[in-house]
């Protein structure tokens, strides 16, 4: 008896019989793939998504990791209150607990535990109490089989180390399904079109891309640096480095802080007027990311 097609093959063999030929290289099947999608065989989303997953099929864990020196850690011996600073800064829900180098990890601090520290009153808190363990994983461990194995394992974060057992930085789940879907965006982002969006008279939400001159023109302030020419590359400047997210710094007047960045730049920023803009510009810095 003739096996059934399976509704998978059917959909491959008509896309095949539509646009004429089988791939033989992955440029085929990409210049396939676009065929398809000129011909609404399905949408743009679907067309990013499968760029993506063949995206990831080809990256490695480094490719993708937050650098040992941007991540957002809790140090073994610290107190309550200073864990609560850092999980209320950075926004995070998982963090990697060390020692006194970032390389010398101990295993995971959930932010929900915390609750758990209150829900039975206990009198003494230590970090200690609440570690989870870490998973560590190669830098050269292709993304495909990463996600394939943080989904077995049940795991939204992993340790990287190099070739000499060094933790060399981290990788979290949304950071692999980014690379597929594109930016997750949460409760912070804006608009596809806006740039600057007011929250209150005196706080707004910024994009990183937004011109120097589109933000003083906008606040009337007088920001400007030889070579930079968006506010996230200012900051980015003034702070020496990419920041982190929950990093604040002064300018102009304003206490920015970084809502979301990455390896390469700064993508949103919330902006908040410690006096009426307009005025001369404050160019002292303050930097504080608890990590």
């Amino acid at each position: 008896m003739a096996e059934t097609p399976s509704p998978r093959s059917g959909w491959w063999e008509r896309l095949l019989l539509a646009l004429g030929g089988e791939p033989r290289t992955r440029s085929d099947l990409l210049e396939l793939l676009e065929e398809a999608h000129a011909k609404r065989l399905f949408d743009t989303d679907a067309l990013t998504m499968i760029r993506g997953a063949l995206r990831v099929a080809e990256r490695e864990v480094r490719d993708v990791m937050i650098p040992r020196a941007q991540m957002v850690v809790v140090r073994e011996d610290d107190g309550l209150g200073e864990v609560l600073a850092t999980v209320s800064r950075s926004g995070h829900s998982r963090y990697p607990v060390v020692r006194e180098r970032r390389d010398d990890v101990l295993g995971l601090l959930l932010a929900k535990d915390l609750l758990e520290h209150y829900l039975h009153r206990a009198r003494r808190f230590r970090v200690r109490d609440y570690l989870r363990p870490v998973l560590f994983v190669p830098e050269g461990k292709a993304l495909n089989h990463l996600l394939r194995e943080l989904r077995t394992t049940r795991n939204h974060l992993a340790m990287v180390v190099d070739e000499h057992g060094a933790v060399s930085g981290l990788i979290t789940l949304e950071d692999i399904l980014e690379e597929i879907v594109g930016e997750i965006d949460d409760e912070h982002d804006l608009e596809e079109e806006a740039m600057i969006v007011e929250r209150s008279p005196s706080r707004f939400t910024v994009n990183g891309l937004t011109t120097l001159e589109a933000f003083n023109r906008r606040f009337g302030t007088d920001l400007h640096q030889e070579g930079v020419s968006t506010l996230g590359g200012y900051v980015a400047h003034r702070l020496g480095r990419i920041p982190v997210r929950g990093e604040e710094l002064d300018i102009a007047g304003a206490r920015a802080r970084v809502l979301r960045a990455d390896g390469r730049r700064v993508h949103l920023l919330d902006v908040r007027w410690t006096r009426p803009p307009g005025g001369p510009s404050a160019e002292t810095s303050a930097v504080g990311s608890g990590a």
